[in-house]
């Protein structure tokens, strides 16, 4: 019983502390600070070693202006505990307070601590770069390494030099490190990448662009022909990227997978000439079957994307010549899989589709392989409009593969299948999860159809319209590009100036695209941008209508301004960046 009563005694204790530093913490984020100050001493009286709950008491007297409240608890703090960034402290209270004297005096002091005690740095310098004293965080860690030179803080002052503008220093630091510390590379690139895409303009990345130029003439270590390919790829200049990998390869042949990942990339962002390029050097230089399978699988998928009627004889031929040449094995699957996606959504004949899915299970394949194979076996039964079996068949790929990629993407085809039928509550409740999923594709999908559904549930609460626009979405999946083309029309000549004409011209003008009809493509992408300018899809119709003057019609200065109008206009859009760089190389940035 007395040990029941501790417990008890102490999870009391324990629930109170944890409501006090939660009501303390919003009275500081308020501004409350009177509130947070009594809060904040009070939480210090019951752990009084605490330096998180001391320093945020220090902040309130400074918030309020007591300057001399907190100058008294630094000194006796320090004159208790003598810890070393307290005298950071010390000397940021007299900088606020605007005496740059007596604010130095301090911060010299702790850089004394560093000289005697190199181990010091890491309290101080964290400090000094909390409060933006980014000379004195450099000094720091300088410091420290006159103390002990085996010391490392690249990382941390390539950070600080960037902070202070420096560009130059912070590439040549990173540079650096990622040589001493390879492992650290990943965390190098992301810092650089943050770089690339926050600056207003070019300066930066040609910076960096000479710097690893340089370093890769000099030492002619590949590190530096991959990092160059890493720097193309952020700036999705695919084919730059391919004559960096390209020198890997001649150095070392084992390099292929690299190519493969870059041609893959490449079709992600549609950039299909380099695609092209890389996947047939990859043919014409390996015999690695996977690799082989992989990049024909690739280049073939790109072919059906395109593909029109008379195409369809040549590319099943083609499709059973390599299933034929390849065998029929796990290594081969991709191509199974594309086979039956094409017989059933282009040649029109789901049961055999499913035969060869079906044989393909009896397959040794392992769990990810398998759910591959039963995700496109429940879309063929989405085909057939056979709804329950195709969920029966998502809803194990999420239970069995909930934490993967593959599995988010089964939980967004079950509330497509839900959307498609016509159970808009159903499908919005599972899209509202799905919004946060942490791939960035699914992410913005889910909120897509999150925002159809409920824009158009807000105006009709009826829902006719959706209902009629869902059935020519479903059209559209089944590949029925001119009977799903007829429904959007009917929905724009029924609908009109209701909230779904955008997006059913957007619709329209997709379609369009995909029937090779870049015209009309336009006219409708146009409607958007001058009759429903305010519409959440502008930005859609400006990147598409940008990207079909600039890649299809060859026309750059139509092209230009809507880049340009996306870049000034658009900043959260998901095509910012991607216009940004199409607009500088139209500009005539070339040396990005």
């Amino acid at each position: 019983m007395k040990k029941l009563l501790l417990t008890a005694f102490l999870f009391l204790s324990f629930l109170a502390k944890a409501q006090s530093d939660q009501l303390a913490n919003n009275y500081f984020d308020r501004g409350d600070f009177e509130k947070a100050l009594l809060t904040y001493q009070d939480l210090l009286k019951t752990a009084e070693g605490n330096f998180n709950y001391f320093q945020r008491v220090i902040e309130c007297y400074q918030q309020l202006q007591q300057y001399d409240k907190s100058q008294k608890a630094l000194e006796e703090r320090f004159d208790k505990y003598k810890q070393s960034n307290l005298l950071v402290e010390l000397g940021f209270n007299y900088q606020l307070q605007k005496n740059q004297e007596k604010a130095k005096k301090y911060y010299d002091q702790a850089i004394d601590k560093i000289k005697k005690n190199a181990a010091e740095v890491y309290g101080i310098a964290y400090l000094f770069e909390k409060k933006a004293l980014f000379d004195y965080a450099l000094l720091a860690y300088k410091t420290a390494l006159e103390k002990e030179p085996k010391m490392s803080f690249s990382f941390q002052m390539a950070t600080l030099y960037g902070q202070q503008g420096n560009t130059d220093l912070m590439i040549e630091t990173f540079l650096d490190e990622s040589v001493k510390n390879p492992q650290n590379l990943p965390i190098i690139q992301n810092q650089l990448s943050r770089f690339m895409t926050e600056e207003v303009d070019t300066t930066f990345n040609e910076a960096l662009k000479k710097a690893l130029l340089i370093r890769a003439q000099k030492t002619q270590d590949v590190i530096w022909n991959d990092f160059l390919s890493w720097y193309f790829v952020q700036l999705k200049e695919y084919g730059k990227a391919f004559v960096q990998q390209k020198a890997i390869y001649k150095r070392d042949p084992n390099s292929f997978a690299n190519i493969v990942n870059l041609g893959q990339m490449a079709i992600e962002d549609n950039d299909e000439d380099s695609a092209q390029e890389i996947l047939t050097f990859v043919l014409d230089n390996t015999q690695d079957i996977e690799l082989l399978v992989q990049s024909h699988s690739y280049l073939i998928e790109m072919r059906i994307n395109h593909a029109l009627e008379k195409d369809y004889p040549a590319i099943t031929q083609e499709l059973e010549n390599l299933i034929k040449q390849f065998g029929v094995s796990p290594y081969t699957l991709s191509l199974l899989e594309l086979q039956a996606n094409f017989t059933a959504f282009h040649l029109n004949n789901p049961e055999k589709a499913k035969t060869i899915l079906k044989n393909a299970m009896e397959m040794p394949i392992n769990r990810y392989q398998m759910a591959e194979v039963k995700m496109a076996l429940a879309d063929i039964f989405l085909f057939e409009e056979k709804f329950n079996q195709a969920l029966i068949y998502y809803s194990q790929i999420d239970e069995d593969m909930g934490g993967d990629a593959i599995g988010q993407e089964a939980s967004l085809k079950t509330a497509k299948t839900s959307y498609f039928k016509g159970d808009f509550q159903w499908a919005s409740h599972q899209l509202k999860v799905l919004k946060s999923a942490p791939s960035q594709l699914i992410a913005n999908d889910a909120l897509d159809l999150f925002l159809l559904i409920s824009d158009n549930t807000v105006e009709d609460s009826t829902q006719v319209a959706l209902k009629k626009f869902a059935r020519a979405d479903f059209l559209l999946y089944q590949n029925k590009k001119s009977e799903s083309l007829a429904h959007f029309q009917a929905i724009l000549k029924e609908n009109k100036g209701d909230v779904i004409e955008p997006v059913a011209l957007l619709r329209i003008g997709k379609l369009y695209e995909k029937m090779g009809d870049f015209v009309k493509a336009l006219e409708n992408y146009n409607e958007i941008i001058t009759k429903h300018n305010e519409s959440i899809y502008i930005d859609e119709a400006l990147y598409f209508s940008a990207e079909i003057y600039n890649t299809q019609l060859h026309d750059p200065d139509k092209a230009k301004p809507l880049y340009e109008e996306m870049i000034f206009k658009h900043e959260d859009s998901i095509y910012f960046v991607d216009s940004r760089n199409k607009y500088r190389k139209l500009r005539g940035d070339t040396n990005l």
